[in-house]
């Protein structure tokens, strides 16, 4: 039901005092307008698909109610009436001074349409906060807020303010961590007022056209290419009258954000808002899709996290190395759960079964001698025994028969069943519903009228008119012996598409095939210091310490973020045995995304490592010290590859000094024993070591703690190194 207007709420003025009157908006789009997530969202709306086993619009609800936010308008279209039948069984109805309510349209196919039809239900009454439901946040919105309204009594051409965030972006596929293309912003740093806002494509080549009247008109501009786009907008009123005077406006940025920013008539403006410490994220394609649930795993949303209980998702209990269990689990003794792995209520794993770094839903049943590995698999999902998945997207109600195997970035949609033996390759798409012959969102909405929009209260069940026929037809061969489904074909030129937006990670071919082209670019270019950076990063301009103080501390967040993508790596390499040319390869993307030093990669692999041998079971102080031998042992080839030169190594001594002070303690008394391992396996030198103990020599007592301990050893290699001279 179209929500009622409320008779009180009448349009308010400026004043900051009349608009505190109000309740606290947002517009909370449900439907992305988009085919990204075909073919699941032919039969699910897109922000019911469940994201560590909640839907995702149970964490944009979550946020926005812990926010401040009092009142939410859900725009619903594409099968409306399982997203409003969802929101009408949930907790999110019975919150106290929190309002969900519903507009629902069946002919509106972009996020302008829908902010025409809300402005003519005339249920918004000040400012606004603009979002989709495939957002994951835990910033608090009462600064962004209040610099947007502080800013609208100055200037009531300020309409709207953008949130974003600094992303290190790859300098090999020039995608950020999201899998998102590279964004070009200009910003004023002392305004922060948006002037240019460009996404890349492939003419750019590093090269962004500025309009002059652009450079002439702003006495100081930033340029970024380091930043990324959040997709929560602080918006005035206006925005929505905007929308209602320009029917063309129908993408939020390609259409809206560039229109404002290139209309020189009206003079609305845009300012940008920039957090550090907080976390924001939308789920645009597949890669973000598994980033952000990592994310989620490893706490970096929290509290919106899985052992944390929100809008009535399941108790989890989080055990070491970033394991959650739910109740009622029934698994072999011989069954192996790993790292950053989530299995939900009810789900059953059979004898000798390995699962790591994967979400696991409810009420499935997996068998014996099944490896799962980063993947994602929903409730009610059979995978019998001898299966092999690896980095795929399951959906509710699958059946994979013994024997089969999914190659990475495979997505099989509702209940289709994989054969015996059957091996599905690398990046298909597998739908009951044949593939639709046009690409177009629209379709979704005839898919959506087309069924009876029905969901239980757990969304257990998909569509209830599937075409039985349809199902019948599928040949054999498609998905071997009992197979039901139809594999969609990747679109000309779509290859490279599957691969950069999957939840695979990149193959190594297509990282040397971008390397090349990378290299290409820039002897075609012949960059120079004015121009794009090695890394690929825009060189932006200085203007005083807030500048710089802003740097250091992304730097600092960088900094945490690639150990913790570091350490999830070595421990997926520990517990699926990956060979260590391939963990180097992994590792290379990793520090070319954050643009990290050898030497930073070199302190981050070896916090992983010992981080790995405080976790294996030790009753004794000797027994942790033969953990740490025999990780280093096993992994001494990984270390050595970035430990080649004396800085380098000096960085893994002094990371070692950094562990025992503060995040691993239990290896102080064992520092210059480990040490000592370190120089016998030829990974440290004693040139590293004599210097390390050198620029000690002047520092306090309290950092020469380690020094004293290690001192026989120092010691003895001051007289070798004599006796040779």
């Amino acid at each position: 039901m179209p929500p009622q207007r409320k008779g009180a709420a009448a349009r308010v003025s400026e004043d900051t005092e009349d608009l505190t009157r109000h309740p606290l908006q947002a517009i909370l789009l449900a439907d992305s307008f988009a085919t990204k997530f075909r073919p699941i969202t032919l039969e699910r709306p897109k922000v019911l698909l469940p994201l560590v086993n909640v839907p995702m619009i149970d964490y944009t609800l979550a946020w926005l109610e812990s926010a401040g936010v009092e009142e939410v308008f859900v725009f619903c279209c594409a099968h409306s009436k399982q997203v409003i039948e969802y929101l009408e069984k949930s907790e999110w109805i019975l919150q106290p001074n929190f309002s969900v309510v519903t507009i629902e349209s069946h002919n509106s196919v972009s996020a302008g349409d829908a902010l025409r039809l809300i402005y003519e239900r005339n249920v918004i009454n000040g400012d606004f906060v603009l979002i989709s439901g495939d957002t994951v946040s835990n910033m608090s919105l009462t600064q962004v807020i209040q610099e947007h309204k502080e800013r609208r009594k100055k200037d009531s051409n300020a309409v709207m303010t953008m949130v974003i965030k600094q992303s290190k972006l790859s300098p090999i596929t020039h995608q950020s961590r999201l899998g998102t293309d590279e964004l070009f912003l200009a910003i004023d740093p002392q305004t922060k007022q948006l002037l240019f806002y460009e996404e890349k494509t492939d003419n750019l080549r590093g090269i962004i056209p500025l309009d002059n009247a652009l450079l002439g008109d702003n006495p100081s501009i930033c340029l970024h290419n380091d930043k990324q786009d959040c997709y929560i907008d602080i918006c005035s009123q206006e925005v929505l009258s905007l929308f209602t005077d320009n029917f063309d406006y129908q993408h939020l940025r390609r259409h809206f954000v560039k229109g404002l920013l290139v209309d020189d008539i009206m003079g609305y403006k845009i300012f940008t808002h920039e957090i550090h410490s907080s976390y924001a994220a939308r789920i645009d394609n597949y890669r973000s899709y598994d980033t952000i649930s990592k994310d989620i795993i490893q706490r970096w949303t929290y509290p919106f996290v899985p052992d944390v209980m929100f809008s009535g998702n399941s108790a989890t209990h989080l055990e070491r190395e970033g394991m959650y269990r739910a109740s009622e689990i029934e698994q072999s003794r011989s069954a192996r759960i790993g790292p950053f792995t989530v299995i939900g209520k009810g789900t059953r794993i059979g004898n000798n079964s390995n699962i790591s770094n994967s979400v696991i839903g409810k009420g499935c049943s997996i068998g014996s001698n099944v490896s799962i590995t980063g993947s994602y698999i929903w409730d009610s999902v059979t995978i019998e025994d001898g299966c092999d998945i690896r980095h795929a997207i399951i959906c509710d109600g699958v059946v994979i028969k013994s024997g089969a195997a999914l190659e990475p970035g495979v997505v099989l949609s509702f209940k289709v069943v994989i054969g015996q033996q059957f091996i599905v390759p690398s990046y298909s798409k597998v739908s009951l519903y044949q593939q639709p012959t046009v690409e177009d969102s629209d379709e979704e909405l005839e898919y959506a009228d087309n069924s009876s929009g029905t969901v239980d209260s757990s969304i257990t069940c998909t569509m209830d008119t599937l075409n039985r026929e349809m199902m019948s037809e599928t040949p054999a061969s498609q998905l071997g012996p009992g197979g039901v489904g139809h594999v969609w074909s990747i679109c000309e030129g779509g290859h490279e598409e599957e691969w950069r937006h999957s939840v695979a990670p990149i193959p190594a071919d297509k990282l040397a095939e971008a390397t090349q082209s990378l290299e290409d670019d820039l002897e075609f270019l012949n960059l120079d210091g004015n121009a794009l950076s090695t890394s690929g990063e825009l060189k932006p301009g200085r203007n005083g310490t807030d500048s710089e103080d802003d740097d250091a501390e992304d730097s600092r967040d960088d900094s945490i973020y690639y150990e913790k993508e570091v350490e999830a790596t070595f421990l997926r390499a520990v517990n699926e045995n990956i060979k260590v040319p391939d963990v180097i390869l992994e590792m290379n993307s990793l520090r070319l995304s954050y643009n990290m030093t050898s030497a930073d990669c070199a302190g981050a692999i070896f916090y992983a490592m010992m981080k790995q041998a405080l976790e294996i079971p030790h009753a004794t102080a000797g027994e942790l010290r033969k953990n740490a031998a025999s990780i280093i042992d096993a992994w001494n080839n990984l270390l050595k590859f970035y430990s080649k030169e004396i800085d380098d190594q000096i960085e893994v001594i002094m990371k070692f000094e950094e562990m025992c002070l503060e995040s691993v303690k239990e290896f102080s008394p064992h520092f210059s024993q480990i040490l000592h391992i370190l120089y016998d396996k030829d990974i440290l030198e004693e040139d590293a070591i004599l210097r390390w103990a050198d620029e000690k020599k002047d520092a306090e007592e309290s950092d020469k703690v380690f020094v004293k301990q290690s001192e026989k050893l120092i010691q003895w290699l001051r007289e070798a190194s004599e006796e040779e001279d």
